[in-house]
């Protein structure tokens, strides 16, 4: 079964197989946020586990 070519750019799955994403709201118009602001969103995070097996089905893991 093919995976989504969206979720291979934008997901990893961390070593204990949690799903990992990087924040939106961090590639433009950053003159407004804050400096605090712009530094929480340049972190990754993980994906909610309501989520994680939907995006694990788009990467084609089950």
């Amino acid at each position: 079964m093919k995976s989504k070519s969206a979720a291979k750019k934008r997901f990893t799955l961390t070593g204990t197989g949690k799903v990992k994403r990087h924040h939106a709201y961090h590639s433009h118009i950053l003159t407004k946020k804050s400096t605090k602001r712009k530094r929480n969103l340049a972190y990754s995070t993980l994906v909610d586990k309501t989520m994680q097996h939907t995006i694990k089905e788009m990467l084609g893991l089950q």
